[in-house]
């Protein structure tokens, strides 16, 4: 019982938190997201692909990604607001409280995680590829009237060419002959 309600939690926690590149190409296209540094030029998409860079100081080439940089759990890292808000759950239990003690304690430690997941995105200061994962798509798509209006024109242009050919054919025969017809089945 114990173990079919974790492993419920767990996938539940493991959908909620899925990751953007996998909601990006949900559209079928490829997108590739890369840090570049410095002056370095950033690949160019091509038409099944979608290239997103970040660009980094030069500085930044060979260090520590900034969120692993320091000790994460030393006390100086620790807001004063986080300090006091963890004196507020002090003796919670019962119901929704994540606690082991009272009877459903447990019941409130799915919703803990999801609010502490969301409270490290709201805070990370990573590179926010979704963003520029939807700026390159409107980009992408801004160009698509101008091309199907491009194309478009050169097949009407086209065709008008196609009827000037056959009016010609058609006048340069001579009108007191009449062309066989094809015989049937061919």
């Amino acid at each position: 019982m114990i173990r079919t309600a974790a492993l419920f939690a767990l996938s539940s926690f493991a959908l909620l938190v899925a990751p953007g590149p996998a909601l990006a190409q949900a559209d079928g296209e490829k997108v590739n997201q890369l840090i570049v540094y410095g002056d370095d030029p950033c690949p160019q998409s091509s038409a099944d692909q979608i290239t997103v860079c970040a660009r980094k100081g030069e500085s930044e080439r060979y260090r520590i990604p900034e969120p692993l940089r320091g000790d994460p759990l030393s006390p100086k890292n620790e807001a004063w607001t986080d300090r006091v808000q963890a004196y507020e759950t002090v003796g919670a239990q019962g119901i929704s409280s994540c606690s082991p003690v009272g009877s459903g304690g447990a019941t409130g430690c799915m919703a803990k995680l999801i609010d502490t997941a969301y409270a490290e995105k709201r805070q990370g200061s990573d590179t926010r590829f979704g963003a520029l994962i939807e700026a390159e798509r409107a980009k992408r798509l801004s160009t698509i009237d101008a091309d199907a209006a491009a194309t478009q024109a050169r097949v009407e242009q086209l065709e008008k060419e196609y009827d000037a050919k056959i009016k010609a054919e058609r006048d340069a025969e001579t009108p007191g002959t009449v062309a066989p017809l094809p015989a049937p089945g061919n």
